[in-house]
């Protein structure tokens, strides 16, 4: 049995029994569901693991979404296991009746692999999510050599509703000529390296050209005061990092809209006065 299909009958596998019958099916230490990986997994999803970064609106004052970072730093044998979790995660809210997308980052390589997207096109079909709950971080531009398939790729993703999102923008000509081709969702600017130097404004007008663009400015690593008034002048529409809310669990992520908790955590941020008819 070829290494592709093997992969197909171990992602099929999981529509009834995920995570054991994965295991059974798989029997490829590569994938990381060794008998010891599945306990460590368990473990983890019994503590509840701080992995999920909650995004608001640019006021900050409603989520709007939550980064999977687990994913950012996983290697070839946790991919699928922890892209597994993530889809685990946006099924736990929505069944909750959150509607919160998730972004689940995954490395240029699995991208351009027509076995890794074979694996994760199966995973998201069984997990019979609504369309526009799922959206796929693109680190980087793919090298010449695995431009198409990488295209191709991120294509199969689009015709199954996932929403792609470009993680590190910095505003290069080839990265803009290829966000405007693709019509990626959403673009992530660090703001931890624009402290010097803050994006042009033209490279934003750019962005949002077309009154129909789809495309969504998301400010990351949002750490210092400067940096959200960085956000701010660049008129981001979403922002995330250790100033607005730390990482969470998943159960802490659907508590976030308690009144409660939303006093606490927004009253370190400045809000617009209401204006004279008691608007914001």
């Amino acid at each position: 049995m070829s290494p592709k299909s093997r992969l197909y009958t171990l992602v099929k596998a999981w529509k009834n029994k995920p995570f054991q019958e994965v295991r059974d099916a798989c029997g490829a230490p590569w994938l990381g569901m060794s008998s010891q990986a599945l306990e460590e997994h368990q473990s983890w999803s019994k503590r509840q693991a701080i992995s999920h970064e909650p995004i608001f609106n640019c006021k900050g004052t409603k989520l709007t979404g939550s980064l999977f970072r687990p994913l950012l730093t996983a290697s070839d044998m946790q991919l699928l296991r922890l892209f597994m979790e993530g889809l685990d995660a946006i099924s736990y809210w929505y069944r909750s009746g959150r509607f919160i997308p998730g972004i689940l980052p995954m490395p240029t390589h699995a991208i351009a692999s027509s076995g890794y997207i074979d694996a994760l096109s199966d995973l998201i079909l069984n997990s019979r999510l609504p369309v526009g709950l799922i959206a796929l971080g693109i680190p980087s531009l793919p090298e010449p050599d695995i431009a198409d398939a990488y295209k191709e790729g991120l294509l199969r993703m689009r015709r199954l509703g996932v929403l792609l999102h470009f993680m590190n923008f910095t505003g290069t000509v080839e990265q803009l000529h290829w966000i405007n081709e693709m019509q990626i969702e959403g673009i992530h600017i660090d703001m931890g390296q624009l402290r010097d130097e803050v994006l042009s404004n033209d490279v934003i007008r750019e962005l949002k050209r077309s009154p129909f663009s789809p495309t969504q400015i998301y400010a990351s690593n949002i750490n210092l005061v400067k940096d959200l008034e960085n956000a701010s002048v660049m008129q981001v529409d979403h922002g995330y990092g250790g100033l607005m809310l730390s990482p969470l669990s998943r159960h802490q992520i659907l508590q976030i809209n308690d009144s409660r908790i939303a006093k606490a955590i927004f009253s370190l941020h400045p809000h617009p006065q209401p204006n004279q008819n008691g608007d914001q």
